[in-house]
């Protein structure tokens, strides 16, 4: 991954989205088509993981969020979902180091409480070692909602009006972006859904308000680079408008959104 202005096109001449979000979905039924345990297939993604990040770098995405583990998959067989955690501390234990050479920032989002306190801290010293890198930014997010995020926004705006720093009629959709997570990014160009379900499950509800949705039967752990250039290609060939009528001015694909 590496920075990229704005607006300009790649090397193959294609209007690349600034922010990538991906609802990685389809690892268990890989191992069963695979007959192999389930667990095998979250290692998988995590390969997936590994090629999404090389795509990402040669064509120029700056932001890649991943939903990793969702507010409701805390409702998963507690085997795996133990299995699922296992494989987040040795991801963080193990590959954070070169995301670090690589000049990629790290970032987490969610409700980080639930978590032990062990794999709190790795998330700590993920954000912690990379938080200077400038190439591109990783964003994990780890028992999380979009649902949950609207609803901590709320909630911090309602301890200032509480607080009386803030007038309820000045509470508006600007003041409510600038207090969702990662709000000093970019807002998603494109969310890609592995698996085939055409839904985006509560993930990041708030920030999808005008991005486009791209859906691929592929499950997750064959979804490789090829995949995601397909993707990025049918990106490319999108008109976004912004809630704008064409004659009013047209925006292109790739247009910075934030």
């Amino acid at each position: 991954m590496s920075g990229r202005s704005p607006g300009v096109e790649n090397k193959v001449d294609k209007v690349v989205p600034r922010h990538v979000a991906i609802i990685m979905d389809g690892n268990n039924r890989w191992a069963r088509r695979n007959g192999v345990p389930g667990p095998a297939g979250h290692r998988a993604g995590v390969e997936a993981v590994r090629g999404v990040l090389r795509a990402c770098r040669d064509h120029g995405v700056e932001v890649l969020t991943l939903f990793a583990f969702s507010s409701e998959n805390w409702g998963r067989p507690l085997p795996e979902v133990r299995a699922l955690l296992a494989l987040l501390s040795r991801y963080l234990r193990n590959e954070v180091r070169e995301l670090h050479k690589d000049g990629i920032r790290l970032r987490f989002i969610g409700e980080r409480g639930h978590f032990s306190d062990r794999l709190q801290r790795l998330m700590r010293q993920s954000e912690h070692l990379t938080r200077n890198n400038t190439q591109a930014t990783v964003v994990i997010a780890v028992d999380y909602g979009g649902q949950w995020d609207i609803a901590q926004a709320a909630r911090k705006l309602a301890g200032e009006v509480q607080a009386g720093r803030l007038q309820p009629a000045d509470i508006d959709a600007q003041l409510i972006d600038q207090n969702v997570s990662i709000s000093d990014l970019p807002r998603p160009d494109l969310c890609i859904r592995t698996g085939g379900d055409a839904r985006i499950s509560n993930f990041m509800l708030w920030h999808f308000a005008y991005s486009e949705l791209y859906f691929t039967e592929t499950l997750w752990p064959d979804f490789g680079e090829l995949e995601f250039a397909r993707a990025l290609d049918d990106y490319s060939q999108r008109e976004r408008r912004f809630g704008l009528r064409e004659p009013d001015g047209l925006v292109a694909a790739g247009e910075p959104n934030a």
